[in-house]
């Protein structure tokens, strides 16, 4: 991996464009997925944060997918020769309420490759940089943060896991099934075969099941905070995936409001207690 870092490292400022348009449709679709009562959204209604992720989709064709169901690395992504990727996080900063009806354009780039060894062997995390316009300026920016592994094999050494917090001001508990990991998939035309392809997630990438979409849990332990709080709105939100979660396993998102009451922490907690997903949402 050394060999090529320097390789690797010369994907830093490539950049792409895209452009797209807040339709309703994805939005009645995501809020339906999340059984949330609510209206049909219309033109002017704002959108909820992270719910950006519904556009920009990945519309690669058939023949650029690798086998895992990914694009093609070695155009916008670094062509690293590691076989497996993962969500690591992702930090936004809001400028402002992206609405329905909004014609958007994105620009993005990749800000960082950096080549680590880790316990299990070598790691590269990629930090690829968004920016989000509409026609009024500067809507939201948005780092997200990827990791390249080998596949697990037995043996390999496991991270001790860390105990969610036991305090919560909300919680839900979400038990996720096949169904709701394939609308959110397909509703983000996310084809990772970690997400419906049970024989490949265990036996490939050697994960206990299915895995829960990353991204999904994000937007439920928002979805969580905006329940409770409707009125909120946030500045700046982070997260870390520390933990996979699993098809057929409950989980419990929970929020816990700070007391400078502006900061709220959230966290998604397995069904033994362990910390999957940790956030920090910083409110106006």
């Amino acid at each position: 991996m050394a060999s090529n870092i320097n390789d690797l490292r010369g994907w830093i400022g490539r950049t792409e464009s895209q452009i797209d348009e807040v339709n309703p449709v994805p939005v009645a679709a995501l809020s339906a997925t999340l059984d949330r009562d609510v209206p049909f959204p219309r033109v002017g209604d704002p959108l909820p944060p992270l719910w950006h992720w519904l556009y920009f989709l990945p519309v690669q064709r058939q023949s650029e997918i690798e086998p895992d169901g990914l694009t093609k690395r070695g155009g916008f992504l670094p062509p690293v020769p590691l076989p497996r990727l993962m969500y690591a996080g992702n930090r936004q900063e809001f400028k402002r309420t992206l609405r329905i009806g909004d014609r958007i354009s994105r620009t993005s780039s990749i800000a960082d490759v950096i080549s680590k060894e880790g316990r299990s062997g070598p790691l590269v995390f990629v930090l690829v940089r968004h920016e989000i316009h509409t026609n009024e300026g500067l809507v939201l920016t948005e780092e997200q943060e990827l990791v390249y592994r080998e596949h697990s094999k037995p043996g390999d050494p496991v991270s001790k896991p860390q105990s969610a917090p036991g305090k919560s001001s909300w919680s839900r508990e979400i038990s996720p099934d096949e169904v709701l990991l394939f609308r959110f998939s397909a509703l983000t035309f996310n084809s990772h075969r970690i997400h419906y392809d049970r024989q490949y997630a265990t036996q490939v990438e050697g994960y206990a099941d299915l895995v829960v979409q990353g991204r999904l849990i994000v937007i439920l332990l928002v979805d969580l905070l905006m329940r409770n709080i409707p009125n909120a709105r946030i500045d700046h939100f982070s997260s870390r995936a520390l933990r996979p979660l699993f098809v057929g396993a409950p989980f419990t998102v929970c929020g816990q409001m700070e007391g400078d009451g502006k900061t709220v922490r959230l966290w998604a907690a397995d069904v033994e207690g362990w910390l999957a997903t940790d956030a920090t949402a910083i409110l106006a």
